[in-house]
């Protein structure tokens, strides 16, 4: 299936039919959501995303429920996946969302805007064609969490990765950032 991007009422819809789905099986889903379905959902400062990135608790029967509802809302088999795994903290910091907004059978946390910025600058992906890549998200952070220099980036991001050291590469990036802010 073709890339679709996924909106906010796209994903919200998707998750209220995933929990609506686990009600009916007496379960609650823990889903811990990552990546640009938090910027979408709960920042706003994206229109879309590709996917959801989440780590959802049983497992089972949740990918059971996400394929039954990638069929009847016309979604990619993968529009919810746990692919963040790899990327994730042993210390992670997170809050829980209302759940009126996802209806029963769930029970929804985020990563703080501080872990969600540690993850980022870890993963610091570059755009490519039809990808926006993680600039505009750390620069998005960055000015919410009203950071200025590269030490304060770093000095969030040990809080999460303590004995890693932030890539070279990422460090050119996120001083290209810094600049922008500073300019702005």
């Amino acid at each position: 299936m073709p890339y679709k991007p996924l909106t906010k009422a796209d994903i919200l819809r998707a998750l209220n039919r995933l929990g609506e789905l686990a009600q009916a099986k007496g379960l609650t889903l823990e889903v811990a959501l990552y990546g640009g379905a938090v910027f979408a959902i709960v920042y706003g400062s994206r229109d879309s995303t590709k996917d959801v990135d989440a780590i959802v608790r049983p497992s089972e029967p949740a990918r059971r429920f996400a394929r039954q509802v990638a069929r009847e809302q016309n979604l990619p088999e993968d529009w919810l996946n746990d692919e963040v795994r790899q990327f994730l903290a042993a210390s992670e910091a997170k809050r829980r969302l209302a759940s009126e907004e996802f209806g029963p059978g769930l029970a929804v946390s985020v990563p703080t805007a501080a872990y969600l910025l540690a993850l980022k600058v870890n993963a610091c992906r570059a755009p490519l064609p039809g990808y926006a890549g993680d600039r505009e998200d750390i620069l998005f952070l960055v000015r919410k969490m009203e950071l200025k220099t590269l030490a304060q980036v770093e000095e969030v991001y040990h809080q999460f990765f303590p004995r890693d050291e932030i890539a070279e590469q990422s460090r050119l990036a996120i001083e290209a950032i810094l600049g922008k802010v500073r300019s702005s």
